[in-house]
């Protein structure tokens, strides 16, 4: 597709979602001065992608372009819902903290806060890592259909010693995650880096998202488990509960009570 072709489809989309009714091939190359041929070609792309429809020879914008921007609007919201309890972590812990998404096998961090302390857990926003070797990745698994999970699970690959590789290891200790709310990483994407994340659930029971700490495993001592999960689960249950969802919306009361 070249710039010209993109812009022009762009064009087309944006006419056809602001304008108040449905519109025809010949109405809609009036307005923009176009041909009647490349607006009709330009309008197959769109609705073959799913961004226009036509009924009885007139064409409309589709909610698609609605979910598209939703996603990026939620994700953008996300941040900041997330930002105080990214931040809580940070300051509890002295760690590295994460807010991450999942795409595909892998996760993306969107956002961190990192340690001040000299010796820390390397990682940046934008970056990925295989969601089945770190503890915010394992999180967002965790809630996902099995059919996925098993998918998933088929294609695992070794990154440290640590790192789990047996399908049904991971699928059980994916249930404890969700037994428990809390997923761990000992060490299973890079040698002595240790994580606890928690998953992040919207207003209608989605797991969008999870939040956690990482740092040396010489830091991530029995004491140190006694501080951070329950840090990573109370910042879990109030992003939770700020993005809409219910059951955290009435722990945090219960808490504060």
């Amino acid at each position: 597709m070249t710039d010209k072709t993109l812009r022009k489809g762009l064009q087309l989309l944006e006419m056809l979602a602001t304008r108040p009714e449905l519109d025809g091939i010949a109405k809609l190359a009036r307005a923009l001065e176009w041909s009647k041929s490349n607006v009709h070609r330009t309008l197959q792309t769109l609705v073959g992608c799913g961004y226009a429809a036509v009924h009885e020879g007139r064409y409309t914008a589709t909610l698609r372009l609605w979910t598209v921007g939703s996603l990026v609007h939620g994700r953008l919201d996300l941040k900041s819902m997330a930002a105080p309890s990214l931040a809580a972590i940070a300051e509890g812990s002295r760690e590295s903290a994460h807010l991450s998404i999942l795409d595909g096998a892998e996760v993306i961090y969107i956002d961190k806060i990192e340690s001040p302390q000299p010796v820390r857990a390397y990682s940046q926003v934008g970056g990925r890592a295989p969601a089945h070797a770190v503890a915010t990745g394992k999180a967002l698994l965790a809630y996902l259909p099995d059919e996925t999970v098993r998918h998933v699970a088929q294609q695992l690959h070794a990154y440290t010693a640590s790192t789990i590789t047996d399908p049904d290891l991971l699928l059980a200790h994916l249930e404890e995650v969700r037994a428990t709310g809390i997923a761990i990483n000992r060490g299973e994407w890079r040698d002595q880096v240790w994580g606890i994340a928690a998953p992040v659930i919207d207003a209608e029971g989605r797991v969008v998202a999870a939040i956690g700490v990482s740092g040396p495993a010489g830091r991530f001592t029995a004491e140190a488990f006694a501080r951070f999960v329950p840090l990573v689960r109370d910042a879990a249950r109030q992003t939770s509960a700020r993005l809409g969802h219910v059951a955290a919306r009435h722990d945090a009361r219960s808490e504060a009570a």
